[in-house]
């Protein structure tokens, strides 16, 4: 009985989404877009999950994470299917039933461009450093929404614990107490060994992740494997850094090396493009290129769990500009028809693969499998 109560409300509260959710479609190119799609494009046909979005005022950084979003086709399928009704918390989240609507507008609509204003207001009451019309880092908002989604759709289970014993220490996963779509398809596991060099001694620390942060090794071109590597290889902290080791019963000199003992099916790599040094901060523009098919993680994933150690692209986050005056756009690649997209707020226009390599990437998208087309409804 609950469980229908939970149903009737959230279809009640969804109705009252869609009535306004259309009133804003309907006004997706009359504000804040400086740049009207054109005749040609308008002339093109529409792919399911090929929509524009509008621009709310400096949303650029919005509107690219919910079209990378939008084109990892098991998410889309989650939401279309209504799958996450039954899984939300206590309450019908105004969030999760708003990015719910923003998936079915852009699957299932027949608008070239959606306002996502809906969301972006939800969003906003939890968040309300989101809420203003100001540049935001699309790397932070990305977790804030991936957290948020987590937070409302997880289950619990009945205790915390570890791998087998017979898996060495080095490897050994952490079996966490909850779970959601979120951790199935984006959470990975570092395991970091942590050496005392002066008593040798060894201890391992867990730490589970959604985005990879990796320092950028150079100021003018670098590969995707020159940021792993440095990310991955073993670092030295003295000085200041040193890590109190309890068998010394003092801070020491400590090598930390890490490796992935979980690999998610979805794996996002934040390239560190800002650096602030002290009271300086500049952009790096570093030409970093990256594979779109094939890309190799074998050497940095525990040998025990090199399951799907290759991944194929399948979106990026560009960000043009400078720290101040910005812009956000991205690179998709559709389920459907196979072919790389460039959407750009309202503007949406096809790409050639070899344009998917660009100089502005910031965030990149990689999946171990690949996608087929969202499932729009359960099977009975």
């Amino acid at each position: 009985m609950a469980l229908f109560h939970l149903y009737v409300f959230c279809f009640l509260k969804m109705l009252s989404f869609l009535s306004m959710w259309h009133q804003h479609s309907t006004e997706c190119t009359d504000h804040y877009d400086p740049f009207p799609v054109n005749e040609a494009d308008e002339n093109q046909p529409h792919f399911q999950g090929v929509t524009g979005l509008q621009n709310l005022g400096n949303t650029c950084y919005m509107n690219a994470i919910l079209q990378c979003l939008c084109s990892i086709s098991p998410l889309v399928e989650y939401f279309l299917s209504g799958k996450y009704i039954t899984a939300l918390q206590k309450d019908c989240s105004e969030v999760a039933t708003a990015f719910a609507y923003v998936m079915t507008d852009m699957w299932l609509g027949d608008s070239d461009c959606v306002s996502p204003e809906i969301f972006w207001s939800a969003f906003g009451k939890l968040y309300p450093a989101f809420m203003k019309k100001t540049q935001q880092d699309a790397q932070e908002f990305l977790i804030y929404v991936l957290n948020e989604l987590h937070e409302t759709l997880k289950k619990y289970h009945r205790r915390r614990s570890y791998e087998k014993r017979s898996i060495p220490r080095s490897c050994r996963k952490m079996i966490a107490n909850e779970s959601s779509i979120i951790t199935r398809l984006f959470e990975g596991q570092l395991n970091y060994s942590i050496i005392c060099l002066k008593c040798e001694n060894c201890t391992y620390k867990n730490e589970v992740f959604t985005v990879l942060s990796l320092p950028i090794p150079s100021k003018y071109e670098c590969s995707l494997q020159d940021c792993l590597q440095c990310f991955f290889q073993q670092d030295t902290l003295a000085w200041d850094n040193q890590i109190y080791c309890s068998f010394c019963e003092t801070k020491q000199e400590t090598a930390v090396k890490a490796n992935i003992s979980k690999a998610p099916k979805i794996i996002v790599f934040h390239l560190k493009r800002f650096d602030i040094l002290g009271t300086m901060k500049r952009k790096l523009r570093t030409d970093i290129h990256y594979p779109l098919t094939n890309l190799d993680l074998t050497p940095y994933i525990c040998p025990i769990f090199r399951k799907h150690p290759k991944y194929n692209l399948c979106a990026v986050v560009n960000h043009s500009g400078d720290l101040d005056g910005g812009h956000y756009t991205a690179f998709c690649k559709n389920s459907v028809t196979h072919a790389w997209y460039n959407f750009d707020d309202t503007r949406v226009s096809e790409i050639p693969d070899t344009s998917v390599q660009t100089a502005t990437a910031y965030l990149l998208f990689y999946s171990c499998q690949p996608f087929s087309i969202p499932i729009q409804k359960r099977k009975s």
